[in-house]
């Protein structure tokens, strides 16, 4: 049982380093989790029912794809991304969700906090069945965070929300496809799939990262299956050793699925 093997080096894998470690994996129809719904600052994670939250609005004609939103030099904030960078003064609502998601952009995603609206984010959160998730506050707002609004999440509520994204029946079918595309056209792809055979497989992740803390979360597509991860670790001392832990925690999985495929494992 090759799945079982799997499970106890994730579990030595997890155990070997510093900080507070949590991981969900789906794979072959069996659930592996280590500490799945303990609550972790979610990091730029939350970006995930945000963008659930568009195309459910998107959907519901509440949002168009091509409207227009009005950028203004005070919608510009610092870290993750390039609108700050950028001179546009409109952007689509399309391009706000790619940049959100490809490369984790924070101007992008508060805009579009604001548009969709927090209290209908977490409403929506609360449909996909996310717990223990909550959006509280906009990206880079460190005093809310430290006046004890933050956002929240766990591993099992993520892999829970790739998974409605994916297949679930809360969006329709090309929601649910383009989704997926925005996953697998990410940049950030030095953690879960940094020893992935990416010629083998179709990986789309989502990062997230604060000081101390490291998260990734992935859809792994292998022939006509899906495997879902999430890794969230945090109280590092030094965020190189929580990439270094989830880039062991793919290459696990990885290995994994390629005996599958080879059919050097049985299930």
């Amino acid at each position: 049982m090759h799945i079982d093997k799997l499970q106890d080096q994730l579990a030595i894998e997890l155990a070997r380093w510093k900080g507070r470690a949590s991981l969900y994996l789906e794979i072959e129809g069996r659930v592996i989790e280590f500490n799945s719904n303990e609550v972790y600052q979610s990091a730029s994670l939350i970006k995930l029912p945000i963008l659930f939250e568009a195309f459910r609005q998107v959907e519901e004609g509440f949002l168009q794809a091509d409207m227009l939103v009005t950028v203004s030099q005070e919608d510009k904030v610092g870290d993750t991304g390039v609108l700050q960078a950028m001179d546009t003064k409109q952007i689509t609502v399309h391009d706000l969700l790619a940049l959100m998601i490809i490369v984790s952009d924070n101007s992008a995603t508060n805009l579009l906090i604001d548009l969709l609206g927090m209290e209908t984010i977490n409403t929506t959160i609360s449909k996909i069945g996310m717990k223990n998730t909550v959006l509280k506050r906009r990206m880079l707002d460190f005093e809310a965070a430290q006046a004890g609004n933050d956002n929240l999440t766990t591993s099992a509520d993520i892999v829970l929300c790739l998974k409605e994204a994916e297949e679930g029946k809360l969006l329709k079918k090309q929601s649910r496809k383009q989704f997926g595309a925005l996953l697998l056209n990410q940049q950030f792809k030095g953690k879960l799939p940094a020893y992935m055979n990416q010629n083998l497989l179709k990986i789309g992740n989502k990062t997230g990262e604060l000081t101390g803390i490291e998260h990734d979360c992935a859809v792994i597509t292998y022939g006509d299956k899906r495997a879902f991860a999430a890794v969230l670790i945090d109280g590092l001392e030094d965020n190189e050793t929580g990439k270094t832990m989830i880039r062991q925690v793919g290459k696990l999985i990885n290995e994994s699925i390629s005996g599958i495929l080879t059919g050097n494992y049985a299930v």
